[in-house]
């Protein structure tokens, strides 16, 4: 028998044990795909669902600030003209009911004054460059008030500006006990996102099994809210004729945002 013909033989029984190899690599590459797909299928079916909670309520606390500012030549003589306001507004301050723990130092500067000077230019062409030359000091300190009796706060800012405060400023309202709130405003964003489950779970046809997350996110807090009637107070205020500037406050509202995760079935 001629060598050929093994040699064809052989290429043809390598041939098929390659194939036959192949298959058997084939279809043990697809037996775990299918497995791995029927494991990720049985696995959980879990749903989100976001509930948010407002709660509004009028601010028990005004916040402002004031700047007293002294300018002199000696650095002590601007210190004692800006302490000379903080003195008087701190006094009367303190006359008013304002107790010592809600005055508070914010800040403090005392930066030296400089004047610029030119000198001149030497034969049209060619000018040497300024200087600066020291002229004293400016001494600025300013202080923040909270006020517990909102409804003074107008006569108060009035007050301090005429005992010479150079800026009256800031002026804010806050809720002193507002956690209280905010555990108010979580417990109905909560109730929310059950009601929501409830309702999901029933257009779906399913059952909830049990609960297996819980996220609030993180930047609830206060924020003003002015209704229609506290605006149209404070245009009638602002038309009469008074002395002492209106200060509506408005509420504020504390607002949560809770999301719950769920198993399903």
């Amino acid at each position: 028998m001629p060598q050929g013909f093994f040699s064809i033989s052989y290429n043809r029984i390598l041939g098929t044990l390659v194939l036959a190899a192949a298959l058997i690599a084939l279809g043990a590459y697809a037996m775990l795909t299918l497995k791995q797909a029927d494991q990720w299928n049985s696995g959980p079916v879990v749903i989100n669902v976001t509930g948010t909670g407002e709660v509004f309520a009028k601010p028990d606390i005004a916040q402002f600030t004031f700047t007293a500012s002294g300018e002199e030549k000696d650095a002590a003589a601007a210190q004692a003209k800006s302490a000379t306001v903080v003195n008087a507004v701190t006094n009367y301050l303190k006359e008013q009911g304002i107790d010592e723990k809600d005055v508070k130092t914010e800040n403090y500067y005392m930066t030296p004054k400089y004047t610029y000077t030119q000198k001149p230019c030497a034969f049209g062409s060619y000018c040497p460059p300024g200087e600066q030359i020291a002229d004293g000091f400016t001494v600025s300190q300013t202080i923040s008030v909270k006020v517990r009796k909102v409804d003074t706060a107008g006569s108060l800012l009035t007050e301090v500006g005429k005992l010479g405060a150079t800026d009256v400023s800031g002026l804010n309202f806050t809720i002193d006990d507002e956690d209280k709130l905010k555990v108010e405003a979580r417990a109905l964003a909560i109730a929310d996102a059950k009601v929501q489950a409830d309702k999901l779970v029933e257009t779906l046809g399913m059952k909830i099994v049990k609960m297996t997350g819980y996220y609030e996110e993180a930047n609830g807090g206060g924020y003003p809210y002015a209704p229609m009637n506290d605006m149209a107070m404070s245009a009638k205020a602002e038309m009469a004729p008074t002395p002492t500037p209106t200060v509506p406050t408005g509420e504020n509202k504390i607002m949560s945002k809770i999301t719950l995760m769920y198993e399903v079935k």
